[in-house]
């Protein structure tokens, strides 16, 4: 079973990497084995166990601190989203983000119901996560190696015959590169790749910038993590959930915290800054942990 020192462990680390372009599902799967947490450990590459039950309650605790920060956006989006519906048309800005949403959400959502569970029993072991945590931090860094290359055209073409700005607004972004990103996001699947890191490359490879990225990210992974969530409440209701519920609400509560702290430091992160030191911490880290577990 998970004890709940291990549980709060757990939810913090879950808050905090969810958001941060690191993985949280890499960092699950390696870390109760760093850390000597056999029993988690081969729990989590089994096809049903207690603590896959656990981890719904930290994915709705990171959901709900999400929501707690974008509400305003949230309620703005979903009434745009359903007068939209009503008027057959979107017109306002509002209700273009609303459907990119929907659009980008769609592939991720399909996919997860579909592979999430087998994938994360391949593949939820210390190695091949240490592995595609590697891989993340490969794509963060040619991510901002391909911005930096767009902007030097961006500024070439700024002092020619376009005064524009160098990047764009995130409600001018065309229906098909939500889906663009919404595939992307596909690719977090995999122990060790980013969902915010993955699709925050997809937005600045588009044309936004760092904090709109971020931004689309965080709205977008809202629904894909609490839908992910709310699907599996049976398992933690049922008989796998039946002696670590305490735990997970625990390791919930926690997992809110620690991801309300994080979303508000990355906004601001964002505003100024890149993608390139988690891409440092995630090929450091990934390579020294294909060392520890090879």
């Amino acid at each position: 079973m998970i004890s709940y020192f291990q549980a709060i462990i757990m939810g913090l680390l879950q808050g905090v990497t969810e958001l941060f372009p690191v993985s949280s599902l890499g960092h699950s799967v390696i870390f109760p084995s760093l850390f000597g947490w056999h029993d988690l450990a081969r729990a989590q590459a089994a096809p049903e166990s207690f603590f896959l039950a656990f981890v719904v309650a930290l994915h709705v605790g990171t959901a709900l601190s999400l929501v707690a920060v974008f509400w305003k956006d949230w309620v703005r989006i979903v009434s745009a989203f359903f007068r939209s519906i009503a008027k057959r048309k979107v017109e306002t800005s509002d209700e273009r983000l609303a459907w990119l949403l929907v659009i980008a959400t769609i592939p991720a959502g399909i996919l997860g119901i579909l592979l999430e569970h087998e994938l994360r029993v391949v593949f939820a072991k210390p190695l091949a996560a240490s592995i595609f945590l590697v891989v993340n931090g490969g794509i963060l860094a040619a991510g901002e190696r391909l911005l930096r290359r767009a902007e030097v055209r961006a500024v070439a073409v700024k002092h020619g015959l376009n005064p524009g700005d160098q990047s764009r607004r995130l409600d001018t972004m065309e229906f098909k590169e939500a889906g663009v990103i919404g595939v992307a996001q596909t690719g977090a699947l995999f122990a060790g790749i980013s969902r915010s890191g993955i699709t925050m490359v997809a937005g600045l490879l588009r044309g936004l910038d760092h904090e709109d990225a971020a931004r689309f990210s965080f709205l977008l992974a809202t629904p894909i993590i609490l839908a992910a969530g709310l699907y599996k409440i049976p398992d933690l209701m049922g008989p796998l959930g039946a002696h670590v519920r305490g735990q997970a609400l625990v390791g919930g509560l926690f997992a809110a915290l620690a991801a309300f702290v994080s979303v508000k430091f990355l906004l601001r992160y964002f505003e100024t800054r890149t993608l390139t030191p988690f891409a440092i911490y995630c090929l450091v880290f990934g390579g020294a942990m294909v060392i520890r577990f090879a």
